[in-house]
């Protein structure tokens, strides 16, 4: 039987949207570029190989707007723009780090895990 869940349980947490967009596809990889320092748009393009030029736009608008990151434009010809994480963006790296940690430690027991499970379904 399924327990109900208590409403309380989310209390300031929107219902709607996630606080944080680090669960996304590619948040956390623009966080990981943007780890040494500023960078323009092309310069993101490269390591973030798959990503659109319409879906990287979208992803650095959302984290902008979320206090992730700033977009920086010089006034320059051609025009130059540079991204660059924030305190409160740089403040995910230790989450992060604390993640691919737990995956470099236990990554062979989830595999094994997986394995035994698959062998053993329907």
């Amino acid at each position: 039987m399924a327990v109900p869940l208590d409403p309380e349980m989310f209390t300031g947490c929107p219902p709607v949207a996630a606080p944080i967009r680090i669960g996304d596809k590619w948040t956390a990889k623009i966080i990981r570029c943007l780890e040494s320092g500023p960078r323009r748009f092309t310069e993101l393009e490269k390591p973030l190989r798959g990503i659109t030029p319409k879906v990287l736009t979208a992803s650095l608008r959302a984290m902008e707007r979320d206090g992730l990151l700033t977009r920086t434009a010089f006034d320059e010809i051609p025009p130059r723009v540079e991204y660059e994480l924030t305190d409160l963006g740089r403040s995910l790296l230790e989450p992060m780090n604390a993640g691919c940690e737990w995956s470099r430690r236990h990554l062979a027991e989830l595999m094994r895990a997986r394995e035994t499970w698959h062998a053993s379904a329907p």
